[in-house]
């Protein structure tokens, strides 16, 4: 194949925008269509070699696969191994646990399916993952495997037919895109049937090519560039991706391959010696970039836009000791033989496998980097060996997330969103008099005669009619608390977590059945009045838990010391006066309602602070840990024995 050092640009085009994005240049906001352009690249090449061997008789899917090894393992490794130790040092458990299950996933190249399932590209926590990126070698690599077979078993069919089933195929994959992005986003992101039309792309030039020859046109070599340069600084993380919007970047590094004769401005330009430069050094920057980044993010909470131009020039300088020291002799069949090359491969992959593995089983070697404070994090759920409620309510539709206890028939509720679960361990641990449930739904606070549809898209209203239809056919129940976020009213999130994640409470609805017109405020406090009329008729005493702080850190920075982990009770009550006058209004009109402030938990005048002996009460900026639920648990208890003593 003959060397086009345009197609070097092209990879600097393509890994540029993907460092940029990655550090949170807002300039490059639609920096991840360098993923594709690569794609159209590597469908291009591989596809020229494949087609010379072939015609050439010279095919041999050995020699392909060590190719690919060569190209792709060498640099891959000692980047994952490089990870490791930095992992170790500055990873929690859960998120180490998580690291090491991304290394199997790797390893396999399978990590596109283990993000898929974890999370969306685009959240905020993938900031952290040191090889998120990687889901694209695993598209490309799952690739490789099958493509060659499959052009050698479909070769005999002559090549207009052979261009004709690419075409076909890569048409159905562009179509399943569009439907992936509406149906299932995430699974169309990352997996490869929504991404393989990119590499045909690439393949269908070469047949192009092949016919025609590079074409010297400048108007449609920079049409091509034009799209690049339009999807890089236009696209941003709302652009349905990869959907028909991905044929802008698509075509244009088509037109490029196709037009771009070496005598065209845009092959002079991608020719210059800056640019097949860093196309050179393209593939370890691009394997180098992320981990930079995400360690950086776990080491301190300083970032700057200065920090980030460094940590790019540190990106590039590892690129190029990878490709002189790495990629380069690894690619020599003189100075590296295929036997050593796959020991060499086999010995790596199975070392970091292992230890991945055992990272996994051991919740992210919890016990041997034994801190207390990071432990505190991984609690998630009150689900602790409690039995299930009735199937009539756990098991019919609307599903509730919540709906579990020490009994199937309570004397006491815990109703809430997941400011209730958090709690509920601790509650029904402290106060064993009682034969608890937990019945409620994340990001549903419990209101009567309201519409409810939160911020995060979870439509409530159904769910809330279930669980207050179900309490007023218990007959044994003497105690209902409610616990729940404050925030929902409000006109701005405050915690670190919902600020990180661009909520906006307004994005949900909170509308009066009965009365369309109140605002969001009055909706609110009135489906919580509505809630307590309810409550009271059956004569169950109620306690309305007025929401913990929130905090304007994650506790994981605290932990780490690149935040101080104590807050002003002062700006708490600020934040919270709202709720609290209106919750004191309620509980005025109500007898058989009491409020309990959990401000004292956490606060020793107007200093305040997440630590209690040796252990973090919270997991996150919103919710407890398991320590912080036992320790809310027993304070709640004391209070409840006192209140019940005064009255």
């Amino acid at each position: 194949m003959k060397y086009r050092a345009e197609i070097d640009g092209l990879r600097a085009v393509a890994v540029i925008p993907v460092i940029l994005f990655h550090a949170g240049f807002g300039l490059a906001s639609g920096g991840f269509v360098g993923v594709d352009i690569f794609f159209v690249i590597s469908g291009y090449l591989i596809t020229t070699l494949l087609i010379e061997d072939i015609e050439n008789k010279r095919f041999s899917i050995v020699d392909f696969y060590e190719r690919r090894a060569r190209r792709i393992l060498p640099a891959l490794l000692v980047v994952m191994l490089c990870c490791t130790p930095f992992a170790w040092a500055l990873l929690p458990p859960q998120a180490m646990k998580d690291f090491s299950q991304s290394l199997v996933a790797t390893a396999s190249f399978s990590s596109n399916i283990l993000f898929w399932l974890k999370s969306g590209y685009f959240d905020s926590a993938n900031e952290l993952k040191p090889l998120l990126h990687t889901w694209s070698l695993a598209v490309e690599e799952q690739y490789y495997v099958l493509f060659p077979l499959f052009l050698v078993a479909i070769w005999r069919l002559g090549k207009a037919r052979v261009i004709g089933v690419i075409a076909a195929l890569a048409l159905a994959s562009l179509a399943l895109s569009e439907w992936g992005w509406r149906n299932w986003p995430t699974a169309n992101f990352y997996l490869a049937p929504t991404r393989v039309w990119e590499l045909f792309a690439g393949a269908i030039t070469v047949f192009i090519v092949q016919r025609r020859g590079i074409e010297s046109n400048n108007a449609f070599a920079f049409i091509g560039l034009a799209a690049l340069v339009f999807s890089i600084f236009f696209f941003d993380e709302n652009t349905p991706f990869p959907s028909v919007y991905a044929l802008l970047p698509v075509l244009g590094v088509v037109l490029i391959l196709i037009y771009g004769n070496k005598e065209t401005y845009v092959a002079k330009l991608l020719s210059t010696r800056l640019l097949v430069g860093i196309g050179l050094i393209s593939y370890s920057a691009y394997l180098w970039h992320q981990p930079v980044f995400a360690f950086y993010r776990h080491a301190t909470a300083a970032q700057n836009t200065p920090s980030y131009i460094a940590l790019i020039g540190a990106t590039i300088l590892l690129a190029y000791l990878s490709w002189r020291y790495i990629e380069q002799p690894f690619r020599s069949k003189t100075a590296i033989s295929r036997t050593m090359v796959f020991s060499l491969a086999v010995a790596a992959i199975v070392s970091v496998c292992l230890f991945g593995v055992m990272g996994s089983a051991s919740d992210g070697f919890a016990k041997k980097r034994n801190k207390a404070l990071f432990k505190d994090l991984a609690y998630n759920t009150s689900r602790l060996g409690y039995v299930e409620c009735p199937a009539a309510l756990s098991k019919t539709d609307p599903t509730l997330d919540y709906c579990h206890g020490t009994s199937e028939q309570a004397t006491a509720l815990v109703v809430g969103d997941s400011h209730a679960d958090d709690k509920f361990y601790g509650i029904a641990k402290a106060m064993d008099q009682y034969q608890w449930q937990l019945i409620g739904n994340s990001s549903c606070p419990p209101l009567v005669g309201v519409k409810l549809e939160a911020a995060d898209g979870t439509v409530c209203t159904a769910r809330l009619q279930k669980i207050f239809n179900y309490i007023e056919t218990q007959t044994q129940l003497k105690l209902v608390v409610l616990s729940f976020a404050h925030s929902y009213p409000l006109a701005s999130f405050i915690a670190a977590d919902h600020v990180q994640r661009k909520f906006d409470p307004r994005d949900g609805i909170i509308t009066d059945l009965n009365k369309p017109q109140l605002n969001r405020a009055d909706a609110f406090y009135g489906g919580l009045a509505n809630t307590l009329t309810l409550l009271q008729q059956r004569q169950l005493k109620v306690v309305i838990a007025i929401d913990i702080p929130e905090l304007r850190f994650f506790p994981l920075d605290c932990i780490k010391g690149k935040v101080e982990c104590v807050f002003s009770r002062k700006d708490v009550l600020t934040r919270q006066a709202l709720h609290r006058s209106r919750l004191a209004e309620l509980a005025d009109r109500y007898a058989n309602v009491s409020i309990y402030d959990p401000s004292n938990n956490f606060c020793e005048g107007d200093n305040c602070s997440i630590l209690r002996d040796g252990h973090t009460l919270y997991r996150d900026s919103h919710h407890l840990s398991l320590y912080g639920s036992q320790y809310y648990g027993k304070n709640f208890a004391a209070w409840f024995k006192q209140a019940a003593a005064t009255q």
